[in-house]
């Protein structure tokens, strides 16, 4: 079973979160966007339909007046003005009616009431100064509109069946023969209440349609994240074998670099160190118990002295392979001499260093794993490949720097080495450094012996620093 760490874990939210972020980002704006069209269409829609339902209504109404108009013609044009003839008048026009709620009214254009079929008692009233509840003087703005040659006009009334306020839909016009202001209306509650149905019901498919826009989104968002995970998990695998793989790689590289220090330390400069004491301690119990035979004490500290220089020169090999102060002062090409002048000095082995190309300055980062890389393989030439002869090359070509190693020894399967977790773990170290700077890493290796070769692209070269400092800074190679 594949184990995360948090890290790991925290990548994988954050790839996700990229793959799906953008998504829902996308669905919710189209969620705002379908929500606000679908507001504006149903107030678009409702504005339509209350517009051309009134439309019609006030049509109908002009045509009731029209025809109350008609009923009333012959008396008022007969001339006469008597108010028998009024009455005659205002009782033909109280019979004219069209349904429980549809009714004439008549007013004079004083604002008194003269005619009312379904509220007489507000006939003879002076009604001028009637609000109502919303403020607005009703009968004054019937009458201003009679005046202006007839128009319609909303405002709210107490409604006959119900007895409750109802908004209403007036149309008058003025009888100037007689000063009045012929009237009908049609109440509007019932076109509200189909009004408010339809937005009840714009509303309820808003809603609809958003429901469905979050579905949508889920299993959107749902089948990104799966398909995601589907085409990473082989991935994260062979990742996550590869980081523990690595990690054992790291932790057994440390530990044997720990115990060569160790044994270099404890093996060499100890010991030495030791000796020293001893012999300083030697040429002090001289002087204390025969002062006078001073001269028998400087051969011991001639002897101290030289053992002294001995381990000034053990803490320089071991910190030239720590990092060679050639490589910071010379550049790689002296190291690499230097390099194989310690490895014949100790082994049978002869070592030929050339240069190829115009030389040039390499980044420190490239001239450190350039150098690791050949101190790696020839240690490993001279522990298992029983070779005679060695040949370094290094080559400044011009699209990049080439480090070729190539020995005459046994040779060894490189396919088998590869795949095998106990062995060669130091090509893999050296592969993956450089891997780590772009480069490309070959070996091959055979009956007649080994090439192995390094190749660098061409990298700006970093400022050299002003002051050197000749102190290790990094582990020496891994061995293999």
């Amino acid at each position: 079973m594949s184990v995360f760490t948090p890290d790991q874990m925290k990548l994988r939210q954050k790839i996700l979160l990229l793959a799906v972020a953008p998504l829902a980002v996308a669905m919710l704006g189209i969620a705002f966007a379908v929500r606000y069209q679908a507001t504006q269409l149903a107030r678009h829609e409702r504005a339509l339909v209350e517009a051309a339902y009134l439309q019609s209504k006030e049509t109908e109404l002009r045509h009731y007046v029209e025809l109350a108009q008609s009923a009333i013609a012959p008396m008022v044009h007969s001339g006469r003005t008597d108010a028998a003839t009024r009455q005659a008048a205002m009782e033909a026009l109280a019979r004219l009616d069209y349904g429980p709620d549809g009714y004439f009214f008549l007013y004079d254009l004083q604002g008194r009431n003269l005619m009312h079929p379904r509220q007489p008692e507000l006939v003879g009233q002076d009604l001028w100064t009637l609000r109502d509840p919303q403020g607005a003087l009703t009968i004054q703005q019937l009458i201003a509109a009679a005046k202006a040659g007839g128009g319609s006009v909303r405002y709210l009334w107490k409604k006959p069946s119900s007895q409750q306020l109802a908004p209403k839909l007036g149309y008058v016009v003025a009888v100037p023969e007689w000063g009045w202001m012929l009237g009908t209306g049609i109440y509007l509650d019932d076109v509200e209440r189909t009004l408010r149905q339809l937005d009840a019901r714009a509303e309820t498919d808003i809603r609809e349609t958003m429901a469905w826009i979050g579905v949508i989104a889920a299993i959107s968002i749902l089948l990104v994240a799966a398909s995601g995970l589907a085409l990473n998990v082989s991935e994260h695998r062979e990742a996550d074998a590869k980081l523990r793989q690595l990690a054992q790689r790291v932790v057994q590289s440390q530990e044997e670099e720990r115990a060569r220090l160790s044994r270099e330390l404890h093996d060499g400069i100890s010991q030495l160190l030791v000796s020293v004491k001893l012999v300083l301690e030697t040429a002090a119990n001289r002087l204390r118990l025969t002062p006078a035979e001073g001269a028998a004490v400087a051969p011991v500290l001639g002897m101290a002295l030289n053992r002294l220089d001995t381990v000034f020169n053990e803490v320089r090999r071991v910190a030239r392979n720590l990092r060679p102060a050639l490589l910071d002062d010379l550049g790689l090409f002296a190291a690499l001499q230097h390099l194989a002048r310690e490895m014949q000095g100790g082994s049978k082995l002869e070592i030929a260093v050339t240069q190829t190309g115009k030389p040039r300055e390499l980044p420190d980062e490239q001239a450190t794993a350039l150098f690791r890389i050949a101190q790696e393989a020839l240690t490993n030439v001279e522990r298992h490949a029983r070779a005679r002869r060695v040949t370094v090359v290094l080559s400044f070509d011009a699209d990049a720097t080439r480090l070729t190693v190539r020995d005459d020894g046994s040779g060894f399967d490189v396919a088998r080495m590869q795949v095998d977790p106990q062995r060669g773990i130091g090509l893999r170290n050296l592969r993956e450094r450089i891997a780590a700077l772009c480069g490309q890493f070959g070996i091959v290796s055979g009956a007649g012996g080994t090439e192995l070769v390094a190749s660098l692209p061409l990298a700006k070269p970093a400022p050299k620093p002003a002051t050197v400092s000749h102190d290790p800074v990094s582990a020496g190679p891994s061995q293999s």
